[in-house]
Formats: C-alpha cells, sequence, structure tokens
C-alpha cells in the first residue's frame, strides 16, 4: 500500500502563518498612529511658533513709561500713617518761593506722622521749637488739629519761618501725596501757598 500524499488544500490548512509577519490590520494600525503622531508633532510646533511670534510683538510697558499716579487721589493720602518728612520748599500763590532751612544750612523743618500710641500724632521741629498735636485723614486730605510746642526764641532762618510754619498747617485746603521715589507730599493752603515734602529715611 504506497503512502498517500497530501492533497493541495489538505497542505494549505496544515501550513502556520509566519509569526514574523504581522498581521494586515496591525500593520495599518500602527502606520495610522505613525501619521498621526506627526500630525500631532506639527500642530504642536506651529502653535508654539505663532505664541512665540505673538509675544515677541506685544507692546512692552515700562514703569518708567507709564503715567504719573494723580497724587490728590484719595486713596493716596491713607498712605501717610507712619511716615516722615522734611519741609524742601514753599512755593508763593503769588510766584516765587519761601525760603527754608535745611536746603542752605540750619536744621530742616520736620513732620512726622505717626499712630505708634493707637493715635493719629504730628510732631516735629518747626524751625525753633518742636511742636506736637493729631491730625487726621478724612475725604483725601491731610488735617491737623490744635498743635502745641516749646516756648523758645531763635533769631535763626528756621525762626523767622517758624510763625508761618505752624499757621500754615492750622490753613491746609488740599493734600497730595506722591508714593513713588522720591516721595512727596504737598499741602496746598487756603492762600494757595504749597509746601513741599520730601520723604525722609527712603
Amino acid at each position: 500500500m504506497q503512502p498517500t500524499s497530501a492533497t493541495p488544500r489538505d497542505a494549505r490548512s496544515s501550513a502556520t502563518p509566519d509569526a514574523s509577519s504581522p498581521a494586515p490590520d496591525a500593520t495599518v494600525r500602527a502606520s495610522l498612529r505613525r501619521h498621526v503622531g506627526r500630525a500631532l508633532a506639527v500642530v504642536s510646533m506651529a502653535a508654539s511658533l505663532s505664541m512665540l511670534v505673538a509675544a515677541c510683538s506685544m507692546p512692552k510697558h515700562l514703569d518708567s513709561e507709564a503715567p504719573p499716579p494723580d497724587p490728590f487721589n484719595a486713596a493716596a493720602t491713607q498712605l501717610l500713617d507712619n511716615t516722615d518728612w522734611q519741609l524742601s520748599s514753599w512755593k508763593l500763590a503769588a510766584g516765587g518761593t519761601q525760603d527754608v532751612p535745611g536746603s542752605a544750612g540750619g536744621e530742616p523743618i520736620t513732620l512726622v506722622l505717626s499712630t505708634e500710641t493707637g493715635l493719629r500724632r504730628a510732631s516735629g521741629f518747626s524751625g525753633c521749637n518742636r511742636y506736637t498735636g493729631t491730625y487726621m485723614l478724612k475725604d483725601g486730605r491731610l488735617s491737623f488739629g490744635p498743635l502745641a510746642g516749646t516756648r523758645m526764641a531763635c533769631a535763626t532762618p528756621g525762626g523767622k519761618i517758624e510763625g508761618a510754619y505752624l499757621d500754615a498747617l492750622a490753613h491746609v485746603s488740599r493734600s497730595g501725596v506722591d508714593m513713588r521715589k522720591p516721595q512727596q507730599l504737598q499741602l496746598i493752603l487756603d492762600n494757595g501757598d504749597t509746601l513741599v515734602f520730601a520723604r525722609r529715611g527712603q
């Protein structure tokens, strides 16, 4: 009896697929994933480049280019608590200036605003004597209560201006504060004069 040979059909059914060659569906999916990955990378790069260009083209505003704040803003006055000032100039309403001690010799006139005791207290040197009293911050204006001081007489430039200075503090019409350096306090009087103070210790 001769051995029977397998028919072509039997040979096809008994053949095992090559494990090293992927199935057609798996190949398509892998190729699709590669194409999608490349497309997403291109989109991401384009978005990043667009954001970089936009950032470079945005205008830059430096603090020095910003308009100065309004010194007569009511909120700025509330920054005066616990500050220390020196009278730097006295501008007369009629034009010109009043000489103030400190710039050309002599002890400067000072104004200290403190809440250390729990109350608003004003104090300082008025040209010849020390003074003290209360101050108020209301409706964007700095004002003073009665001021008391020592009674020493001085024949100095500060002594000559002391009475006018203390009287000025009793007749403040408006007050302005600029807290940008160099910090400045302006007191505008009822008669139109302007006292300008520079911040001490800044």
